[in-house]
């Protein structure tokens, strides 16, 4: 997997020593020897990861850390501090600025690229859900960018999975003032309360008595439910091969034992305002999805919609020989409204019948606007005689009570009419009987149910109603 890396060291030995490494392995590699420079770079888009050294000179890497977190526009970035210093005091700092992991000079090579190939897989997965909601933003849908400063990474619900009890006892002791903490000591126990139970984080510790560490975070990394959730690995010192194959399956970050509280605290934090920027992306994706199919005005599927949604229903009607019945009306005088009373009060008029059609028709009946005033319901596996009922139904109920808008003190008073059309070879030939229903129903003075004349009813049973067939 390439990504492109951007190395900035004030030094060139080490500087031309990582880009040779990295560029072995197929990386895209920028260099520069000033942390001005690698904020340009960083702003321009140049770069997937950044390897940043500590101790330069005018801006240190924690100053260009700090800066590009607290950039939403390049907060997304991963970012590895690279330093000769190894006190658990600095790695705070580090953590603390943002930074997603470090690595002590001189340079273990296979941590190296097991790290950024890791953050390079982390940030392919995000890149395609970052684009898409930048795309959905500008159709006037939440930039997700504006929420994600705002986060700290607290108030999360964190299940650990360890069965050493002093580890364990360090673990929820160092989480809980700030964190919703579990603690489950059988792994596979974990699993299932893991996809059933809505966590922001799995903390692991690779060196369960009674079970593989490494296969758990597999199996998580495997479990749809689980598969988005962040996991934090807890290994010993000399594991280093674990550490290494645990990035490799899609462990998000590791920890060492002896367990630092701060360094543990910091490092949760990171995992938590990742994973919540993630869920902010993918929600944006899924509403610029609704919205493609989802009518702005009343909550109801649009035309979009309804034309995939009636092409499959014609299909199912007719490979189980079921009736399909579809009911198309509008607002009898819609234009007065708009021109009495403003179109502010035509649009409160179009929610509001909405709403109460809603609870007129049943749960298995598919709702739509079609444009302007005009809607459409449609009724998978119903004869023409009970749609007429559920017709009536909804004519009768809009008349007998008017519907509320602002721009008048007393409900406005309204009527609609009604058109009915039964199965039909095609979807255009359905709406267009449907219409051509509707369309009588208007000739023949409006607030009636019509039904499509190709369709043969027994209407006996419906005497009293305002339901005839069209001829």
């Amino acid at each position: 997997m390439t990504a492109r890396v951007l190395v900035v060291d004030d030094i060139l030995p080490n500087l031309k020593l990582l880009e040779a490494r990295l560029t072995a392995e197929y990386f895209d590699v920028l260099t520069c020897t000033n942390g001005p420079t690698a904020l340009s770079i960083c702003a321009r888009g140049d770069c997937d990861i950044v390897l940043l050294d500590v101790m330069m000179p005018g801006m240190s890497g924690f100053e260009v850390c700090r800066r590009l977190k607290a950039d939403p526009a390049t907060a997304h970035i991963p970012i590895v501090m690279v330093t000769a210093l190894d006190q658990p005091s600095d790695r705070l700092t580090g953590l603390e600025a943002g930074a997603d992991d470090f690595l002590i000079k001189p340079i273990d090579e296979v941590a190296l690229l097991a790290r950024v190939r890791s953050l390079a897989r982390l940030r392919l997965a995000l890149d395609e859900l970052r684009t898409r909601a930048m795309r959905a933003a500008q159709l006037g849908i939440n930039n997700p960018l504006a929420s994600v400063m705002d986060e700290n990474g607290s108030g999360g619900r964190i299940l650990v999975v360890d069965d050493r009890r002093s580890s364990s006892e360090t673990v929820t002791g160092a989480l809980r003032a700030l964190h919703d903490v579990e603690l489950e000591p059988d792994a596979l126990e974990a699993l299932v309360e893991g996809a059933a139970g809505r966590y922001d984080l799995f903390i692991v510790s690779l060196s369960l008595n009674a079970y593989d560490g490494l296969r758990l975070c597999s199996q998580i990394r495997s479990v749809e439910a689980t598969r988005h959730i962040p996991i934090l690995a807890i290994a010993e010192p000399e594991d280093r091969a674990k550490i290494l194959r645990c990035l490799d399956l899609g462990v998000n970050d590791y920890l060492l034992r002896p367990i630092d509280r701060n360094e543990l605290i910091a490092r949760v934090r990171t995992q938590l305002r990742r994973k919540r920027y993630a869920d902010g992306l993918r929600q944006n994706v899924e509403a610029s999805i609704e919205m493609a199919v989802v009518d702005a005005l009343t909550g109801l599927h649009n035309r979009r919609y309804l034309d995939g949604a009636l092409a499959a229903l014609l299909e199912e009607a007719k490979r189980k020989a079921k009736p399909l019945t579809l009911m198309m009306f509008d607002i009898d005088h819609f234009k007065t409204v708009n021109d009495v009373h403003g179109h502010e009060a035509g649009d409160q008029l179009l929610q509001n019948l909405a709403a109460r059609i809603k609870g007129l028709i049943r749960s298995a009946d598919l709702f739509c606007r079609l444009s302007g005033d005009e809607f459409v319901i449609l009724m998978p596996e119903t004869r023409l005689d009970v749609a007429a009922r559920v017709a009536e139904r909804v004519r009768a109920g809009v008349e007998s009570q008017g519907i509320p808008v602002e721009a008048r003190e007393r409900p406005l008073s309204v009527t609609i009419s009604i058109g009915l059309a039964e199965s039909a070879q095609n979807a255009a030939d359905l709406l267009r009987r449907a219409d051509k229903a509707l369309y009588r129903s208007k000739q023949s003075g409006r607030n009636r149910v019509f039904i499509d004349a190709a369709a043969p009813v027994r209407l006996e049973r419906m005497t009293g109603l305002r339901v005839v067939r069209s001829s």
